[in-house]
């Protein structure tokens, strides 16, 4: 049976149906989806959210380590906090087949940066394979779990935005049921000391001879010919755009596996045709591959290195030829990101905007989005959990050459448990003087309401422990006077902790605590809040234009020959009427 999936879906189907017992992943944009597709299938398998990709990826070791199929899911730049593990994983190889899903975002659609994840393949010595399409996704994810145990190696399935949300027809199969190994305990093999290391390094060698000799007669990496005169060498995405550009004009290697890279396979097809392209995203990975070989090609010279490529983009690249474009009188209305109407996190920004003399560092969610005009409440963004780091060090560097400005660090509940957690123990311990201000609203908001440590539940709709943030601070080190717990739509109680804490000299915590106004409420959301539907509305005889509500940066309230609040867009959480001085905003 065939049906339309995504390549995010497709993985996961893939996962099911190659047998796998344990998925660990954190969520980010463009892989969110995939265990959230995965976990329909929990009567057969486990899987969770970590805190973390490193854990994430641990977890998935220790299952590969007890004989199972495992799996761990992440963007691009989680990889980055999964590495520690990762290159060590290489060396020690696997029992139970186990494949990091990276899925790498070029054009930089929803990340900080725009990283070419395939280096990593080469840096750790990983078995690396590459799908362009959803069939391919599924493919590729029971061909990584294969390869992964036939050739004792992680396998790093590489995913990009394009791929992961593109939709195509997949062939659905059964799922099949793979035999746990029986654990064997084996220190020279899983216990990473020097003398062991030094072995298992030394095993790589042979093991990526192997790979490559595969790699060379595996049918994933294809030749498929159509001439003599141009050769296109290629993966991924960039294939579906090269072949669209280049037709049955051109001679093509498209490649599935790209770590190892198949060298005598390169060569062969190289041998073949006058001219060689290499169309390719962002690194010319596979153009230094080629030129290491010695062989000449065409790549970055004419193929942009940033961004998201396209058909129009790889033509005109090659050809010179701009695509024909169709102007269009009426435009789309411009709608810049801002936070919805109703966001708990909108007081705490509007209080943040009014302070004088401070350092705002953030961190990555939804929140950053206080950065925009005209809250413009964010100073820095970095990475997950940077904001109470980076904060301290801002802090220390403003003690040191004697100013007086303030620093807060603003961040998201899942972003405290991804990596904030030991950047206020830094803070702590180093004796810093931040403001540390933790955003609950209750669930992991950005990137589309999975659950975490604090919300009460798992990934599999199981109750959990609920993490006591307050407690947790406490047991850091933060002293409890100097931890503030306040509902983030009273802004003269927010005002009043942000004075109260950035008067101290010692490390502070507020805690804004208020559930996201898009999050499907639990019972307990209900039980310890008054989430009762509100709306707001302007008196047009009481308001005088002043247009101060507009500073809130609600996009409920819409500004012409007068000010009104959309009915269908107002959550009621009142922010408005608290900034209008003429009480002409009112609940209704």
């Amino acid at each position: 049976m065939k049906t339309i999936m995504s390549g995010n879906e497709a993985v996961a189907r893939g996962a099911y149906e190659a047998g796998i017992i344990f998925a660990s992943a954190y969520p980010g944009t463009p892989s969110t989806e995939i265990l959230e597709s995965l976990v329909q299938h929990k009567d057969d398998l486990y899987c969770e959210w970590a805190p973390n990709e490193k854990v994430a990826l641990e977890a998935a070791i220790g299952a590969s380590v007890a004989g199972v199929r495992s799996m761990a899911a992440m963007k691009h730049v989680g990889v980055n906090v999964a590495a520690d593990p990762l290159f060590t994983f290489a060396y020690t190889g696997v029992t139970g087949g186990c494949v990091l899903v990276s899925a790498d975002d070029p054009g930089m659609h929803s990340s900080q940066n725009e990283q070419d994840n395939r280096n990593y393949a080469t840096a750790a010595r990983l078995l690396m394979l590459e799908p362009s399409d959803s069939q391919e996704a599924k493919d590729f994810m029971m061909l990584g779990l294969e390869l992964s145990e036939r050739f004792n190696t992680p396998v790093l399935l590489r995913m990009t935005t394009r791929v992961c949300h593109s939709k195509s027809l997949v062939e659905l199969g059964e799922r099949k049921e793979v035999p746990a190994v029986p654990y064997e305990k084996n220190i020279a093999k899983y216990v990473a000391t020097p003398a062991n290391a030094k072995v298992m390094r030394a095993g790589m060698v042979g093991r990526l001879k192997d790979m490559e000799a595969y790699a060379c007669k595996t049918d994933i990496n294809r030749p498929e010919y159509n001439g003599d005169k141009i050769g296109v060498v290629t993966s991924g995405i960039a294939y579906q755009s090269a072949r669209e550009v280049f037709g049955d004009d051109a001679s093509y290697l498209k490649l599935g596996m790209t770590f190892p890279m198949p060298g005598d396979l390169l060569k062969e097809f190289a041998s073949k045709v006058d001219k060689v392209y290499v169309i390719e995203e962002m690194d010319p990975y596979i153009e230094n591959n080629l030129k290491m070989a010695g062989i000449e090609c065409i790549g970055k010279k004419i193929i942009p290195e940033f961004g998201e490529l396209n058909v129009d983009i790889v033509k005109e690249a090659v050809t010179g030829k701009k695509a024909d474009i169709i102007n269009v009188e009426q435009k789309a209305v411009m709608r810049p990101p801002t936070l919805c109407a109703g966001c708990p996190h909108r007081g705490l920004f509007y209080a943040l905007s009014k302070k004088k003399n401070i350092v705002i560092t953030g961190d990555i969610g939804c929140y950053t989005l206080g950065s925009a005009p005209p809250l413009s409440a964010i100073d820095t963004t970095l990475c997950m959990g940077a904001s109470i780091s980076a904060g301290h060090g801002a802090s220390k560097a403003l003690q040191k050459i004697g100013s007086d400005m303030k620093v807060v660090s603003v961040l998201g509940d899942s972003t405290f448990f991804h990596s904030g957690i030991t950047s206020l123990i830094d803070a702590v311990y180093n004796k810093g003087t931040n403001t540390t201000v933790i955003l609950d609203n209750r669930i992991t908001g950005m990137t589309g309401h999975q659950e975490n440590p604090g919300s009460g539940y798992t990934l599999m709709r199981e109750p959990a422990s609920e993490v006591d943030i307050p407690a947790l601070c406490q047991a850091i080190g933060v002293k409890k006077e100097n931890i503030y717990i306040v509902n983030p739509n009273i802004l003269a109680k927010v005002d009043e902790a942000l004075d109260d804490a950035m008067a101290k000299d010692e490390p502070t915590v507020i805690i804004t605590k208020w559930p996201c106004i898009l999050k499907k409420f639990s019972d307990e959301d209900k039980a310890d809040f008054d989430l009762s539907p509100k709306k707001c509305e302007i008196d047009q005889d009481d308001c005088r234009k002043c247009k101060l509500c507009i500073g809130v940066a609600c996009p409920a309230i819409r500004a012409g020959e007068s000010i009104v609040i959309d009915q269908a867009s107002c959550n009621g959480c009142g922010v408005c009427a608290q900034v209008c001085p003429f009480d002409a905003i009112r609940e209704v």
